[in-house]
């Protein structure tokens, strides 16, 4: 994957987690609010990613 599929695989990832972990906040539920934040976490680290293909020029 380029850095572009990855950073926007990232912002899906950030978003959907950051849903998940306000609807486990809201209903109580610990173990969605731990998934949303795992997610979030998967798209930090796509983000990087993405960003050190940018910088290398997608030669990884």
């Amino acid at each position: 994957m380029g850095e572009f599929t990855d950073k926007v695989s990232a912002a899906g990832n950030k978003l959907a987690g950051k849903i998940k972990e306000g609807i486990g906040q809201a209903s109580g539920d610990e173990q969605l609010e731990a998934e949303g934040d795992a997610q979030q976490l998967k798209g930090t680290g796509q983000d990087v990613k993405g960003s050190v293909k940018g910088a290398l020029g997608d030669k990884i």
